[in-house]
């Protein structure tokens, strides 16, 4: 069946079975940047923002969300033109096998977006359910530290 869904701020017609989640409806539909890690909500491999909240899109229904705004890491930023968080990623190290970092990315977003100074326990705390098996998170922690101090001294949101 086809349905339509808000992505990105445009209007997509995503073919889908009544029954499947959010990730695999995305990922189906040419949405890759979402990525399948464990299927549990575990990771955060496959966070989107719904409704402007980090959720694990793998734990969710998407006929559930059919009318709710979805974004995902390219409504952040994209290759071509990244978002100020993903050049301070890429800068950093923070990305270094790139799996996780659609979803810390999104996490971190949605962070700095709430709080635009968030201290080393708030950051940790907003990266928690996002597993990363090459950084150790030092760099991760890092990235969002310095795009905090950098999107202040512009005094910008973290669009």
């Amino acid at each position: 069946m086809k349905a339509s869904f808000n992505i990105n701020n445009s209007v997509s017609e995503l073919e889908l079975n009544p029954n499947e989640t959010l990730l695999n409806a995305l990922r189906n539909n040419g949405f890759t940047e979402v990525k399948c890690g464990c299927n549990e909500g575990e990771c955060g491999a496959c966070l989107v923002l719904l409704k402007d909240k980090p959720v694990n899109s793998c734990q969710v229904l998407a006929m559930s969300v059919q009318n709710k705004k979805i974004k995902t890491v390219k409504g952040i930023g994209t290759l071509h033109n990244p978002n100020l968080i993903q050049k301070i990623f890429a800068s950093t190290g923070a990305d270094q096998c790139g799996f996780c970092s659609p979803g810390m990315v999104v996490a971190a977003y949605s962070l700095l977006k709430e709080n635009s100074s968030p201290s080393n326990e708030e950051i940790v705390e907003a990266l928690d359910g996002n597993l990363c098996r090459c950084t150790g998170y030092v760099k991760i922690i890092e990235a969002v530290k310095r795009s905090a101090i950098i999107l202040q001294e512009n005094k910008v949101e973290a669009e």
